[in-house]
């Protein structure tokens, strides 16, 4: 059976690796481990490019060889990958013999076949990208790709005869929708396409460059760095013997969009001029900006991710990756967005729900996981049963449309629905009498299993998590996905808090002084006695519902203990009504009641953010509604 074979775009040996290396490496990663947990055999791809003027001239500069600075630089790859838990079966650099051979045997048939020409070339050429350009693809001079300045160049050189491909690659994307995604991109393409498409070179003189791969029949040249890079999809799995058929077409090459020309169009003429079929789908992601603005060296912008690891730890910097923006589109990273996602999503949402059931498992039952009520009538757990059980139908079509951001949603679907079950049962109280044992363990048991099932869903997403998940909760094996009603009694091992809250610092402002001398604060001072007059209160969100006419605006119905308020809220383009059901929140209770679009409210939920709601504040403990807030 053909094995799901998945690649990455291999990366430039000069580079140091940011977001952008590790968001299409991580996404990569994610697509290999679901296909794992799906059962099929996997061959994920990954490596580096070391050929080429930039790697040669960097070397030069350095007074060492090229060889040597490409083995010193290629560990920076390798050790991120294995700090990101990177699941590549092989990793491959142009520079070993096991690609070399093959990059010639592919020229050397291309030659054979009459689809290579020597001839003279005169243009433009942009060392940055090591690639020629006519007067005509310049725009307002400088390189169409890069924007920086290009250099006349004329020279003899050898020319693949892509141009005569061009309506072939046409005729393939129209029938075959699926081949480059997402759909902007394919459009791209197309119209791309629809220039006369010219003969591409692929080979620099010696004389100029000598750091490449030799042409097998002509040693004064060596290969176009692109030309060697893209041949390493079929190299490593073992072209030309029929080993690489195992893998070959490839599933998936991932990449992103500054270089889906050469995939799409380069890529796939040379392996039509080698009669060999075209990747099933090519799939071009869009760029990360930072804060805003394009990230740069120069700016000073580039997000590294190893330092993002030190700070957060690897999962919860993919997780981000993944579940902030649809993949396929641009997204901004800011440090605030991400502290806002961990709080929120992990330290509230996932680290509290494993929280809080181990600790009613260790209370109320010794720190076993219980039996559940075989006799059955137990409508909730039913009901997170049921979320469970639609998981694997919601994030297989996630998935399957690269929609990682909604399987991510889906799985929180269960996080929240697990979490509101609790709040809903409030098995502290169950504990208090004999008679609803029974309804205790079940439970217990829902709330473990629904954790054990949202381990396996994660686990391509954030493995450690996953796994550590499976340890706290007993020694849960891995998957499979559609396994719903695992066994009971297993003792749990409680652990460290999976997501610590990150406290942000207060700032002040530096050119604000008090009579002191010292910095004053950026807000006015109150007495304590006025803040006193505040009656906050923490409630429990037991019903919730949209205003009608209104976007913004929430309906909830707050339990306080010895009482329920209904409250207006402008909470509802942050939130869906049911994901707040049996949220704990702090309630201003002594507001003045208002009325809002006709109807009344009768307190304040405490909420941050400023024009925009950036979330609610809640507890991670079990607070009982009515509890007051000192």
């Amino acid at each position: 059976m053909k094995k799901f074979y998945i690649t990455t775009p291999i990366y430039y040996v000069n580079d140091s690796p940011h977001i952008g290396h590790a968001y299409t490496t991580v996404a990569a990663d994610l697509m290999a481990r679901y296909h794992r947990l799906l059962g099929r055999e996997v061959f994920f791809l990954t490596g580096t490019d070391e050929h080429g003027q930039k790697v040669q001239q960097a070397a030069a500069k350095r007074g060492i060889l090229p060889k040597q600075h490409a083995d010193e630089w290629v560990t920076r790859f390798q050790c991120l990958w294995t700090r990101l838990s990177i699941s590549n079966n092989d990793f491959i650099r142009t520079t070993e013999a096991r690609h070399t051979s093959v990059v010639q045997e592919v020229l050397q048939r291309l030659w054979d076949k009459k689809e290579i020409y020597l001839d003279t070339y005169e243009g433009w050429y942009c060392l940055p990208d090591e690639r020629f350009w006519t007067e005509k693809e310049l725009l307002d001079g400088k390189c169409p790709d890069c924007g920086r300045p290009v250099e006349p160049l004329q020279e003899r050189n050898y020319f693949f005869k892509m141009g005569q491909y061009q309506d072939r690659l046409r005729r393939h994307i129209d029938q075959n929708s699926s081949f480059i995604q997402p759909e902007s991109r394919r459009r791209e393409v197309l119209g791309f396409l629809e220039k006369p498409l010219g003969d591409l070179c692929i080979s620099r003189p010696k004389s100029r460059l000598s750091w490449g791969i030799s042409f097998p029949f002509d040693p004064d040249y060596v290969t176009y760095v692109w030309v060697d890079a893209l041949v390493n999809y079929i190299s490593v799995p073992g072209y030309p013997d029929e080993a690489y058929l195992s893998c070959w077409p490839a599933d998936l090459h991932l990449v992103g969009k500054d270089i889906l020309t050469t995939h799409a169009v380069y890529w796939s003429t040379l392996l039509m001029a080698l009669d060999l079929p075209l990747p099933n789908t090519l799939f071009a992601h869009g760029w990360w900006t930072v804060d805003g603005e394009k990230m740069s060296k120069s700016r000073g912008n580039v997000v590294d991710p190893n330092e993002m690891i030190t700070a957060f730890g690897a999962d919860a910097f993919r997780y981000f990756l993944l579940r902030e923006v649809p993949f396929g589109q641009d997204g901004n990273f800011s440090k605030e967005a991400f502290i806002l996602r961990y709080n929120s999503d992990l330290a509230n949402d996932l680290g509290n729900l494993l929280s809080r059931a181990l600790n009613l498992i260790e209370r109320f039952s010794d720190g076993k996981i219980p039996e559940p009520d075989a006799e059955g009538g137990h409508p909730e757990a039913e009901e997170v049963k049921a979320t469970a059980i639609s998981l694997h139908d919601s994030v297989r079509t996630a998935i399957a449309q690269f929609e990682f951001h909604v399987a991510l949603g889906e799985i929180w679907r269960l996080v929240e629905r697990t979490n509101r079950y609790i709040e809903q049962m409030a098995p502290w109280n169950l504990a208090k009498n004999r008679k609803d044992k029974k309804r205790l363990d079940t439970v217990l048991y829902t709330a473990a299993e629904a954790l054990r099932i949202i381990s396996v869903y994660l686990s391509p997403f954030m493995p450690n998590t996953a796994e550590e998940m499976r340890r706290q909760l007993g020694g849960f094996p891995d998957g499979p996905l559609d396994a719903i009603g695992h066994g009971t009694g297993q003792t749990i091992a409680k652990g460290k808090p999976l997501f610590p809250r990150i406290e942000r610092e207060t700032r002040v402002a530096p050119e604000s002084k008090t009579a002191t001398g010292g910095p004053a604060p950026s807000h006015p001072l109150i007495a304590l006695e006025d803040f006193k007059k505040l009656d906050l209160r923490a409630g429990a969100i037991v019903e919730a519902q949209k205003v009608s006419g209104s976007d913004k605006l929430l309906l909830l119905t707050v339990d306080l203990g010895e009482e329920k308020r209904q409250v207006v809220a402008g909470i509802g383009k942050r939130y869906a009504p049911d994901i707040l059901i049996g949220k704990k929140v702090i309630l201003v209770a002594n507001l003045k009641p208002a009325r809002i679009m006709g109807i009344e409210s009768q307190g304040m939920l405490l909420a941050a953010g400023g024009k925009e709601v950036l979330g609610l504040a809640t507890f991670l403990e079990d607070i009982p509604p009515g509890a007051q807030i000192r």
